[in-house]
C-alpha cells in the first residue's frame, strides 16, 4: 500500500479508533492501520465495569459496540503490518507491508508490547533481524531464514518466507499446532538469544543453536523506540505531555502505549485527546505552507 495522508494511526484498541471517529468529526484524510479482528486484548476481557454507558459489558460486546460504531462513521481498516516510522521533516514515511505511506503526523496507539526483546534482538535490528517478511523477503531470496512466530497470524508470513527462501525454520511462540507447508521446519524450543558469528546468523535456544541467513522476529507489537528510531521513551512507553504530544514534532501517542493504568475508558479519552492534537498541529502545517 501506498499513499499520501494528513494522519496516520497505527492500531485498533480504543485509543486507535477513538483517534479515527475524531479526525473523521474533523474531516480530516486519515489513515487506520490495524487488525480489523480490533482488539485481542479488549475481546477476552471476561466483564468490563467502569467503561461510560456500556456498563457491565464483555468483551466481545464491547467489541461488537466499537465495530458497530466505526462503520456507522464509514471508517476503513488497512491491515498492512507497519514495521518502521521514519520522522522526515515536516511528514513521516510509515513502512507498511511492501509499500510505503506518507503522513504529516502519526499516532500510535498499538498498545504496551509483552515481553523484553531477545539478546541480541535490537544490536542486529537491520543488519540480519527484521520485523516484516513482506517488506524484506526479496533480501533472502535462496537463502535461509528463521521465523520466531509469537501468535499463529505469523504462520501466513512464514508460508510467503517458504516461496522465496532456500529453507524457513519455524520457532511458534504458542501453544496451538502450526500449520504449515512440510517444507518449512517447525522447532518447538524457547528462543533466548540472538548472536552473529561472522556473516552467519544464529538463534540460541534452550536445547541448541540454529544458523541463518536471516532471522525474523514477528510479534503483535514492537517496542515504540524501535518502531520510532529517535523517539523518546521511558521503557517500554512513549513518553508525552498533556495533549499527548511525543518528542518528535508531528507524532502523538496514546493508550497502554504511553503508560499506566491500562484502561480501556483512559486508553479511548488519550485517543481522543491525541486526534485534536494531531488535527491542530495539520492545520498548523497547512497554514505555513
Amino acid at each position: 500500500m501506498e499513499g499520501r495522508y494528513e494522519v496516520a494511526i497505527i492500531g485498533t484498541g480504543p485509543a486507535g479508533l477513538e483517534a479515527a471517529l475524531t479526525l473523521k468529526n474533523r474531516n480530516k484524510n486519515f489513515v487506520l492501520l490495524g487488525s480489523r479482528n480490533l482488539s485481542n486484548k479488549v475481546e477476552k476481557a471476561h466483564a468490563i465495569q467502569n467503561y461510560l454507558g456500556l456498563p457491565n459489558v464483555s468483551g466481545k460486546d464491547m467489541m461488537k459496540a466499537f465495530q458497530d460504531h466505526i462503520d456507522s462513521m464509514g471508517i476503513e481498516i488497512t491491515e498492512e503490518r507497519v514495521s518502521t516510522v521514519y520522522a522526515m521533516g515536516d511528514y513521516f514515511a510509515l513502512q507498511a507491508g511492501e509499500g510505503m505511506i506518507e503522513a504529516e503526523a502519526v499516532i500510535l496507539a498499538t498498545g504496551v508490547v509483552a515481553g523484553k526483546t531477545l539478546p541480541g534482538e535490537d544490536a542486529l535490528l537491520g543488519r540480519g533481524v527484521s520485523y516484516c517478511a513482506t517488506c524484506d523477503a526479496a533480501l533472502y531470496r535462496g537463502k535461509n531464514v528463521i521465523v520466531i512466530g509469537y501468535s499463529a497470524k505469523e504462520e501466513e508470513e512464514a508460508e510467503f518466507l517458504s516461496g522465496m527462501a532456500a529453507h524457513v525454520t519455524y520457532i511458534p511462540m504458542y501453544n496451538e499446532p502450526a500449520e504449515l507447508p512440510e517444507k518449512v521446519s517447525i522447532v518447538r524450543e524457547k528462543p533466548v538469544e540472538i548472536k552473529a558469528e561472522g556473516g552467519v546468523k544464529k538463534v540460541v535456544t534452550d536445547r541448541g543453536e540454529y544458523e541463518a541467513d536471516g532471522i525474523f522476529v514477528l510479534r503483535d507489537a514492537i517496542s515504540p523506540g524501535q518502531l520510532v528510531p529517535g523517539l523518546e521513551t521511558d521503557g517500554s512507553h512513549v513518553t508525552v505531555d498533556r495533549k499527548m504530544c511525543a518528542s518528535l514534532p508531528g507524532c502523538f501517542a496514546a493508550g497502554d502505549i504511553v503508560g499506566t493504568p491500562y484502561q480501556y475508558i483512559k486508553a479511548a479519552g488519550e485517543g481522543n485527546i491525541a486526534a485534536i492534537s494531531a488535527a491542530a498541529y495539520v492545520d498548523a502545517l497547512h497554514r505555513k505552507k
